[in-house]
Formats: C-alpha cells, sequence, structure tokens
C-alpha cells in the first residue's frame, strides 16, 4: 500500500513530492519549512519556525494513520548552527517524551533566505 500525503502545495506536481508518503508502516515526511498559506511564518526566529514545522510534520504523519509515538527519527536543518539550541528546545517540547534518533545540521541556506530552518521527520507504525 502506498499513500501520499499533499501539503496543498502547487509546487508538488511539477517537482514530483508529497508531504508525506506511506508504504506499508513506514511515514516519511518530506523537509518541511516554516511556510503557511505560502508565506514564511515567524521571520527571524528558529524556536518557533521549529516548532511550527515539526508540527506540520505530525499532522502528516497523523493524516497518514500515524502518531507522535510512531516517530523513529528527525532531522533538524539550520542555516546557523549556533542556533541549535533553540531548535533543540521545540524539539524537546514535542519528543522528550517519545526521544526519536535526531540529527542537528548546519546547511549554506534554503529556497527562502528566511527559513532559518527545515525538518524532516521517519515514523514506523508500532
Amino acid at each position: 500500500m502506498r499513500k501520499f500525503i499533499s501539503s496543498g502545495s502547487h509546487l508538488e506536481a511539477p517537482i514530483g513530492f508529497s508531504r508525506a508518503t506511506r508504504i506499508g508502516d513506514h511515514i516519511a515526511v518530506s523537509g518541511t519549512a516554516p511556510i503557511d498559506n505560502g508565506k514564511t511564518v515567524f521571520v527571524g526566529d528558529v524556536y518557533e519556525q521549529t516548532k511550527y514545522c515539526l508540527t506540520l510534520s505530525l499532522r502528516a504523519i497523523e493524516e497518514a494513520g500515524g502518531s507522535l509515538r510512531d516517530v523513529i527519527r528527525t532531522r533538524i536543518m539550520l542555516t546557523d548552527i549556533a542556533t541549535w539550541e533553540q531548535a533543540a528546545k521545540a524539539h524537546g517540547e514535542l519528543f522528550s517524551g517519545q526521544r526519536p534518533a535526531c540529527t542537528f545540521v548546519e546547511v549554506k541556506g534554503f529556497i527562502d533566505p528566511q527559513w532559518l530552518v527545515e525538518t524532516e521527520v521517519d515514523a514506523v507504525l508500532s
């Protein structure tokens, strides 16, 4: 079984991606940026952008039939690794009880320079 979860983005078809894809018990959530209705949210605030991205990812996991408890890995990509503690705070508020494998990494940049963070989340249904 393959299930696609849409973000509603007009770019999904031309790029060829989905917000998330579920195959069997596995759910993979695409890179999630701090975007709402095509606009960057919480400009300049790594903590709020991280929390927003992770919340969007969890909604996609729920739409695919999973839940917070099914999350096994997160990836937090930051344009400035010096801000990792702010991103980690947001991550911890959501996942401190779950404790998935997690990676924080610095990247050169994102499509929109107002994005300070982008996240990826993987889940396996239990």
